[in-house]
């Protein structure tokens, strides 16, 4: 699992170099319509290991902050690594973690090779804010307040400087959570009993900084700025267009720099995934290995101007790579997968493999029969349902996504609707747009629908912050309603 990668780095329609997954891809299924519940790393993280959307397993923003809304699971929330462990699995965490400040992955089964952004019962996130950060950068940078703009650099007087992109040769020290796992690859006793290992990178998150022999690899002259670069926003929300201001610092000479650098990330992410496969496919244990490459989330990547990722609700936050191979459990290898899935669909499959029946509460399905190449059940999902409470920038934040449409519901400020089949890259909002207010209705009322099924309470019916176009008693109006 990489952190902050967009799903068209490994599609190859952004000129991305990425040898050893085209090369996977080929021995596997890629799920090119897969998707995260929430635009940034703890929920979707939490989402992955329980199967559950935010509503439901209580993380909603980073944990790892004093301000979040919620630092650790709710009570009675189970992830897929239980299951495995009571089957007789031997777990190894190897990677970032950052799903809750009160416990690690040791508390759910797994052995700790190195862990990052772990949780810490001792110091809960909540009690490490203080003054001192901000005392320190008035005493030792106080230029930072009037000082020239450096290349790359977003200008924040007395926040902590911050240089967009660059190269370092172990970005966020990569390459120890590898080799790390490569070396429990190799030291692995051979036996009968099963095992699990998860590797999680931090990488191409932001500040984009790969080593430079990847950044060698990429020509600026080739780098284009996304057709919807210059969307404005004007039409969207404050929000949307304040931060789009923070941006607005760098030139297009530079957005197209910081688009090389991520690129360029991408391939690195690539290669280290590379010597991981090698490893596998070395120890023996290639053909009877399920291996899965995916990531938390996306990145804009200067997509209306922006980066990284937020509550602004745009594809390419939600949009992530999911890729598996599994030489001894996949059917016909090398096929694309068009059927929507999310974050919430592998703990159910996990599960599932193991022997264990999914929880029928799980928001997420059994991508089991898409191993099988058998065609998605009837059930399966039309749409894509998204759950943000905002970056710690608070806002309630619901959206679904259908082939078609889609619709944004914004607590904080106007709705969006976008037709996706004439606007795919989501800049003209046609919300306020009288003719559409059926259709914003009905898609409204499906939000409500898959709020009751995900047991989303973050409403209430007060007369200040009812402002959905539709309340949600319109739900239980629908068809659909019957069948749960």
């Amino acid at each position: 699992m990489t952190d902050q990668q967009r799903a068209d780095t490994c599609h190859g329609s952004n000129y991305c170099k990425t040898p050893n997954i085209d090369a996977f891809k080929a021995e596997g299924i890629d799920f090119k319509q897969a998707f995260c519940p929430s635009p940034h790393c703890c929920p979707s993280r939490a989402t992955f290991f329980t199967g559950l959307y935010p509503s439901q397993h209580g993380i909603w923003n980073n944990v790892n902050v004093a301000n979040a809304l919620s630092h650790r699971l709710n009570d009675n929330v189970r992830m897929f690594s239980e299951d495995l462990k009571e089957a007789g699995y031997n777990l190894t965490f190897s990677g970032k973690w950052h799903v809750s400040s009160y416990e690690g992955p040791k508390e759910r089964g797994w052995n700790e090779a190195q862990v990052t952004a772990n949780g810490d019962p001792n110091k809960p996130a909540q009690d490490q804010f203080n003054w001192d950060l901000y005392r320190m950068l008035s005493h030792n940078a106080p230029d930072s307040f009037t000082r020239d703009r450096r290349e790359g650099e977003i200008i924040r007087p007395g926040y902590p400087d911050y240089i967009h992109y660059g190269s370092n040769e172990n970005p966020f020290g990569d390459q120890q959570v590898v080799h790390q796992a490569i070396e429990t690859i190799k030291n692995r006793t051979k036996s009968d009993q099963p095992w699990c290992q998860y590797v999680g990178t931090l990488g191409p998150h932001d500040p984009y900084c790969p080593p430079q022999e990847f950044i060698d690899m990429y020509d600026l002259e080739e780098i284009q700025l996304p057709d919807n670069f210059s969307d404005t926003m004007k039409d969207k929300p404050a929000l949307y267009q304040r931060t789009r201001g923070v941006f607005d610092q760098l030139s297009e000479e530079e957005h197209k720099k910081a688009i090389l650098h991520y690129l360029a990330f991408c391939s690195y992410e690539d290669f280290l995934f590379g010597q991981l496969l090698k490893a596998l496919d070395e120890s023996g244990d290639r053909e009877n290995t399920l291996v899965l490459y995916l990531s938390d989330h996306g990145d804009y990547m200067a997509e209306h101007g922006l980066w990284c990722k937020g509550l602004m609700c745009f594809k390419s936050a939600y949009h992530i790579p999911a890729i598996a191979r599994w030489p001894d459990g996949i059917k016909a290898p090398g096929r694309e997968v068009d059927s929507i899935i999310n974050l919430a669909d592998f703990a159910p499959t996990f599960s599932e493999l193991v022997g264990k029946k999914p929880d029928p509460s799980l928001i997420g399905n059994s991508l089991i029969p898409f191993f099988r190449d058998e065609a998605a059940p009837s059930s399966w999902r039309e749409a894509h349902f998204t759950q943000s409470n905002g970056n710690e920038l608070y806002g309630i934040q619901r959206s679904i996504t259908t082939n078609q449409w889609k619709y944004v519901y914004n607590g904080f400020d106007y709705d969006e609707l976008y037709d996706l089949g004439q606007d795919p890259l989501e800049v003209k909002n046609l919300a306020k747009e009288k003719k559409y207010q059926p259709l914003i209705k009905e898609l409204c009322a499906r939000i409500w629908e898959f709020a009751y099924r995900s047991n989303d309470n973050a409403f209430n019916p007060y007369i200040m912050v009812g402002l959905a176009p539709l309340g949600p008693g319109s739900a239980f109006t629908d068809p659909r309603m019957e069948k749960s």
